[in-house]
């Protein structure tokens, strides 16, 4: 097959939120992104997302935020339970939403997704799927060429890698290695819908046993996204042959209203998802190559931030290329300089709070609960408008201290 070189001034590898979201800022910064997705379709990893304040700033920004209100709900509180149904505290979402400025959504991740692409369409970017890049190579110039299946290499002026955690073919140029981290857990993640409410109002509510959770996220009282996690090894990490039986036999002994959600759910609706993420990079970029999303910056779902930071990326981008005085290579230094700190210091809580919530030891967990049910709501909410404002303009709103490592790790935040 002859080799086909097509040349574009911008093109992203990663058609998901970083990805969609970068093409839609770059587009108001008047550039021609083109988008190359390795999967025939959208992607639909993940349930749901909490698209937590920071995220609607960006989503305001970018135009989509209407689309998002039509589509997700509004929740006005998070709730922590142990196993048997006692009560651990919580969050005042509404708080924090008018702490930060702006509100918090939940949306499915398929409607998400959908209005990324669909203002996407028409803002005449093209999104081409079934483009799975094997490789990126610099010539004789510096610049990097990326290479897809069937021979086809595109050579654009500006190349954003947006392709994910797992098999990133950016991260491995630009890194050396893109070698995932097991954190030791494994998520089974659904979408529940029924013909009656299956929660009592809009809420966020999370379950902490040992070793084990379940988290569900109301839509809508008749729409819930879920994720149940159990530490387990490795190579334990493979599905049942029945996923929704296995889950109603783990969480047999919880409150009922977990059992009705996974009853509620199709078996085919569910997915198991053995839980990894990335250390931290010294540099984000080379050549015309630059990282974001999780390609960059993997958090764990316990940090609460992924898609958020994802969406902060894009905004921060288009920021630096607006106001850049220098070349790519300055654009590319400024950004990895302003995002690097805010998310290795997530995606280092994500952990630290994975560790104490998977904890496998009854003591240790009831301490955890004990600290948890001590927090204090009002600083709860100030210490993650701090730390979530960061970098933001919306940072006038809450003040600019940082939130201080370990005082939100009593709180779950689900994607």
């Amino acid at each position: 097959m002859i080799e086909e070189t097509v040349r574009v001034d911008s093109a992203i590898l990663g058609g998901g939120i970083a990805g969609l979201s970068a093409a839609l800022a770059l587009h108001q910064q008047g550039y021609r992104p083109r988008v190359y997705e390795r999967r025939t379709v959208p992607a639909t990893l993940g349930a749901g997302v909490t698209l937590w304040p920071n995220a609607s700033f960006v989503l305001a920004q970018l135009g989509l935020l209407h689309d998002i209100e039509r589509l997700g709900g509004r929740p006005q509180a998070m709730r922590r339970h142990d196993a048997a149904g006692n009560a651990l505290g919580g969050l005042d979402i509404g708080l924090l939403d008018r702490t930060m400025g702006y509100p918090t959504y939940t949306v499915l991740r398929r409607h998400l997704q959908a209005v990324l692409l669909d203002h996407a369409a028409r803002a005449g970017i093209v999104v081409e799927f079934g483009r799975r890049a094997t490789g990126i190579e610099l010539d004789d110039h510096g610049k990097a060429i990326a290479h897809f299946e069937q021979g086809a290499s595109i050579r654009p002026d500006m190349l954003i890698g947006a392709d994910g955690r797992m098999a990133s073919v950016a991260r491995r140029f630009v890194a050396g290695d893109n070698t995932p981290v097991y954190q030791g857990f494994v998520n089974w993640v659904g979408v529940a819908q029924a013909s009656m409410a299956l929660v009592e109002d809009m809420s966020i509510q999370d379950f902490w046993g040992t070793g084990e959770r379940f988290g569900c996220v109301a839509v809508r009282p008749d729409l819930v996204y879920w994720a149940a996690a159990q530490t387990r090894p490795l190579q334990a990490a493979t599905p049942a042959a029945s996923a929704r039986k296995e889950l109603e036999s783990l969480f047999a002994q919880w409150p009922e209203q977990v059992s009705k959600v996974i009853r509620a759910t199709p078996e085919e609706a569910i997915r198991l998802i053995a839980v990894h993420d990335l250390e931290p990079l010294d540099t984000w970029s080379r050549a015309n190559v630059l990282l974001i999303g999780d390609a960059a910056h993997a958090p764990l779902p316990t940090s609460g931030q992924g898609a958020c930071q994802a969406l902060e990326d894009a905004w921060h981008l288009a920021r630096c290329l607006e106001n850049s005085q220098g070349g790519l290579q300055d654009v590319f230094e400024t950004f990895a300089n302003i995002r690097a700190p805010k998310t290795a210091r997530l995606a280092e809580q994500g952990r630290v709070f994975a560790r104490g919530l998977f904890a496998t030891d009854p003591e240790a967990c009831r301490l955890r609960n004990e600290r948890a049910k001590a927090s204090d709501p009002v600083r709860d909410v100030q210490a993650l408008a701090a730390g979530w404002a960061q970098g933001l303009p919306m940072q006038d709103v809450v003040g600019s201290k940082p939130v201080e490592s370990g005082s939100v790790d009593s709180l779950y935040r689900t994607e």
